[in-house]
C-alpha cells in the first residue's frame, strides 16, 4: 500500500535543495506557457519524464501513482480537440504531461518534513506582515501530501471491495465512501492537532 509520495534514494534530485526545486518548478512551468512549438514542448515532456524515472521510482509504479492525473488530462485532451484545433489541443496536453512530471519528480525526491520546513520558511514573510501564520500554511501543505497517497489507496480498497463482492465498480458508487472515510480522517487528525496545541502556538 502506497503510504508516501516521497521516493527513498540518492539521486541528484534528491541532493537539490528544497527551494531551489520550487523555484525550478515555478520557472519551467512559466516557460513552459512561453512555448508554442509543439516538438519543444515533446522533448521537454520527455525530459521530465525521464527526470521522475530518476529518482529511482521505477516505471510501474511511475505510473500507478500518476495514472488518475493521466486519465484526466487525456479526457482534458479530447475535450480540448472540440474547441480548439488539434494542434492547440496537443499543446495543451503536451504542457500539462511536462509540469507534472516536473512536480511528481519534485515530490518523490522531497521528503514531507523538508517541504514543510521550506514552505514554512517562505511563508514567513507574511507572518510578519500580519496575513497569515507561517506554520499552519506549512502544515496544511504537508497534510495535502500526506494525504494523496492515503486517499489513492482507500480508492483501490474500495475498487477491490466491489470486485470481490461482484458489484460493478463505478465512481459514483464509491464517491460517497471515498469522502465520509476521508473527512472522518479529517476530523480525526484535526482533533489530534488541537489536543497538542499545535494551531495554538
Amino acid at each position: 500500500m502506497l503510504t508516501s509520495l516521497h521516493v527513498a534514494g540518492n539521486s541528484l534530485l534528491h541532493r537539490i535543495p528544497v527551494k531551489l526545486k520550487l523555484l525550478a518548478l515555478l520557472v519551467w512551468g512559466l516557460a513552459l506557457y512561453l512555448v508554442e512549438n509543439p516538438i519543444v514542448l515533446f522533448f521537454g515532456m520527455v525530459m521530465t519524464g525521464l527526470l521522475y524515472l530518476s529518482t529511482g521510482i521505477g516505471a510501474s509504479n511511475a505510473y500507478h501513482r500518476l495514472k488518475p492525473v493521466l486519465f484526466t488530462i487525456a479526457f482534458l485532451g479530447l475535450v480540448n480537440i472540440l474547441f480548439l484545433s488539434p494542434g492547440e489541443a496537443l499543446e495543451i496536453t503536451l504542457r500539462l504531461l511536462a509540469i507534472l512530471f516536473l512536480a511528481a519528480a519534485v515530490t518523490a525526491s522531497t521528503e514531507i518534513g523538508a517541504f514543510i520546513a521550506t514552505i514554512t520558511a517562505l511563508a514567513r514573510p507574511l507572518e510578519r506582515l500580519g496575513l497569515l501564520k507561517a506554520a499552519d500554511i506549512g502544515l496544511a501543505f504537508g497534510l495535502v501530501l500526506r494525504f494523496v497517497p492515503e486517499i489513492a489507496a482507500r480508492y483501490e480498497a474500495l475498487k477491490e471491495a466491489h470486485a470481490a463482492r461482484g458489484i460493478t465498480v463505478r465512481l459514483s458508487r464509491m464517491l460517497g465512501p471515498l469522502i465520509i472515510a476521508t473527512l472522518r480522517d479529517a476530523d480525526r487528525i484535526a482533533e489530534a492537532i488541537d489536543a497538542r496545541g499545535i494551531r495554538g502556538q
